[in-house]
């Protein structure tokens, strides 16, 4: 083989190992790619399923409360909201009122130290609550998520102030709900489909007081709020702790919460109306229907919702533990 023909080949090889690269990134999320961690953390995806599994097996309600945990991470899937306020000058996103109820930040600082163990400064807090939410819709019955890493976690935490603005109230409705989607990149379809995240968990009576005693009152789902309010009694004491199924499958991630929100038994004001508005009954309907659908599109949505505006290569840090700045 001729000098020459043997550059060629090498250029050749080179210019298909970019190609196959390229082809491994996310559309529009330039550092993330999936199989990030392949050769400096082999073992990640590994501890954090473990984790979450045995998690699961101790208190039921962990996949629900994870998967929450990542959706009010993700203004920027930053690990914002897994920092502890160091100060009185300084008030954490985690004490939003936005937050209230948020619970299993302590889980990701766990499966963080155990990581920090075999990949010390490696891999992010912001991975880790990624992965660790994907897990939880797995173990839960729900699809195997395929997801991009490289995120980096933020050095300069959202704090309180900035999460009561930008993180959607109790009762947002469907107009609210699908600008924010969209502002995040998903479809209509897939919009629809991330709300089914309300499939897992429960929700507290003071997040739906708004909905029961102030806003105008459907005929549609009328017996349901009957049932609501008396588990929710207005000026009731206990409306910080008291709580609702979102679901009777409440801890199998699965389409009844579609087929509830047409039966009129959707409990939060999101619930209630996308069964109605003609923009998303059609896809209500079909996830209703369809349980492999809402999967798939809930898949695509997930992805896109945890690759917005994340912090990747030089920006951001990597923690060492997740509730703290390093």
């Amino acid at each position: 083989m001729s000098r020459m023909h043997m550059i060629k080949v090498v250029g050749a090889l080179v210019l298909v190992l970019a190609y196959i690269c390229s082809n491994d990134q996310v559309e529009g999320s330039e550092g993330l790619s999936y199989g990030f961690y392949d050769k400096v953390c082999p073992q990640l995806e590994g501890i954090v399923r473990s984790g979450v599994q045995s998690m699961s097996l101790t208190d039921p309600t962990t996949p629900a409360a994870l998967l929450r945990l990542m959706f009010h991470d993700c203004q920027g899937c930053d690990a914002s909201i897994l920092v502890d306020s160091e100060s009185n000058n300084y008030k954490s996103e985690i004490r939003s009122s936005r937050n209230m109820g948020i619970r299993k930040r302590e889980a990701v600082n766990l499966l963080k130290s155990v990581v920090e163990v075999q990949c010390p400064q490696r891999v992010s807090c912001a991975d880790i609550l990624i992965l660790a939410a994907r897990e939880a819709v797995f173990s839960s019955g729900g699809p195997r998520i395929d997801v991009p890493l490289g995120r980096r976690d933020s050095s300069n935490p959202t704090n309180s102030a900035l999460a009561d603005s930008s993180l959607p109230p109790s009762n947002v409705g469907v107009d609210d709900m699908l600008r924010l989607f969209e502002q995040k990149g998903l479809s209509l379809e897939e919009s629809v489909a991330i709300i089914g995240a309300h499939t897992l968990g429960v929700t507290h009576c003071f997040n739906i007081e708004s909905r029961l005693y102030d806003d105008p009152k459907s005929e549609h789902g009328r017996a349901f709020e009957m049932y609501l309010k008396l588990r929710c009694p207005q000026g009731s004491l206990t409306s910080n702790i008291s709580v609702v199924l979102n679901e009777p499958t409440t801890l199998t991630f699965d389409n009844h919460y579609f087929i509830n929100t047409i039966n009129g038994r959707g409990v939060l004001t999101i619930d209630a109306e996308i069964p109605f508005d003609p923009r998303t009954v059609p896809f209500v309907q079909r996830f209703a229907a369809d349980q492999d659908a809402f999967f798939q599109a809930f898949s695509s949505a997930f992805v896109k919702l945890s690759t917005s505006g994340v912090l990747t290569g030089s920006q951001g840090i990597i923690r060492r533990s997740c509730n703290a700045l390093n």
